[in-house]
């Protein structure tokens, strides 16, 4: 019986999905340890009463038996966004990838909406199924899900990295309460070997090599995502090439990487890639730093946010955002 028809999968950005009836995570005393060090930072979600709930699935889905991990790739859409930034058409500043790889749109939402659609798709063939989704809101480990389900392994930049589609990659779960007769395949070995690009490249020094993790307050992603107030930026930002919005320089430089973006020619087109991404490119990537910044300064909070509720932006805010715009002004003005 074929799970999920590969037509539809296709559809979905979905590359590949594997399955795992391991229900605790092989990592667990790993991120415990990580979060007692410190190293989580001011991201109090990790810390606090959700901490425990990350040990098993049953902790967020009490009938859990399963799960099918899916990886959505935006690999045509990564290529594409870099295009854009090498032409003249852009002001010099950059968004994370994922932030213009669905569309335009917060990824968790339609990604939300294409995970139900396959649990609808598993019911006609499951009687009785029940699912919870899992994305990167529920207390769930997921890169380490994605590795029992044998989707990859933990890169030195701590990002899940498969062998054959990168790491530009969005991992989204079922969490059912029946085992199905499905396929598994086997845990993924370490395939970084003595490479380092990673740990090099980052220009504010927070990967930690030997554990795999990195240190929350040294990431640029930490800094332009979830600070949503005035903060100091972690030292060596300047060295970065104007990111507003998330980071994508650790997975820019990964062997593991060449591949996907490659195949990723013949992916999405620039003129989709405009379309789809008019709002940000309008408003962030095409003027110059001086009227994005007055374009900011001129929207009141609530329009801020009422205007980019649906797309990565309403999570920062406008001051969250407005800080980042002003770090880049001084930059450049030095």
């Amino acid at each position: 019986m074929e799970l999920f028809p590969e037509k539809l999968l296709k559809s979905f950005q979905i590359v590949q999905w594997g399955y795992t009836e391991e229900l605790n995570p092989k990592s667990f005393e790993y991120y415990q340890d990580w979060v007692a060090s410190g190293d989580h930072g001011s991201l109090k979600y990790l810390s606090d009463h959700r901490k425990e709930a990350r040990k098993s699935l049953k902790e967020v889905f009490p009938e859990c038996q399963s799960a099918v991990v899916f990886l959505f790739s935006y690999a045509p859409q990564k290529l594409a966004a870099d295009n854009f930034y090498q032409s003249e058409e852009s002001n010099g500043l950059k968004m994370a990838s994922y932030v213009t790889a669905f569309g335009g749109r917060d990824y968790h939402n339609l990604l939300g909406e294409r995970l139900n659609q396959l649990g609808e798709h598993l019911s006609q063939n499951y009687q009785d199924l029940r699912w919870r989704l899992s994305l990167d809101i529920q207390p769930v480990l997921e890169r380490d899900l994605a590795y029992r389900a044998g989707l990859g392994w933990f890169g030195k930049n701590s990002m899940m990295i498969n062998r054959h589609h990168g790491s530009f990659l969005m991992i989204g779960s079922l969490l059912l309460n029946q085992k199905l007769s499905a396929p598994t395949l086997n845990q993924e070995t370490d395939h970084c070997g003595q490479c380092r690009a990673c740990i090099e490249a980052c220009p504010t020094d927070a990967l930690i090599e030997e554990s795999r993790t990195l240190i929350a307050e040294k990431c640029i992603s930490t800094f332009t995502i979830e600070h949503f107030k005035e903060v100091e930026a972690p030292e060596g930002m300047e060295k970065a090439s104007g990111e507003i919005f998330g980071c994508d320089i650790c997975q820019d430089v990964c062997p593991w990487n060449k591949r996907p973006i490659r195949l990723g020619l013949d992916g999405q087109e620039e003129s989709d890639f405009k379309k789809e991404n008019e709002v940000f490119l309008k408003n962030f990537l095409s003027p110059s730093l001086d009227e994005v910044i007055e374009k900011v300064e001129a929207m009141s909070g609530k329009g801020f946010t009422r205007e980019f509720k649906d797309t990565p932006l309403g999570r920062t805010g406008k001051r969250g955002f407005l800080k980042n715009l002003k770090f880049w002004k001084k930059i450049r003005s030095n």
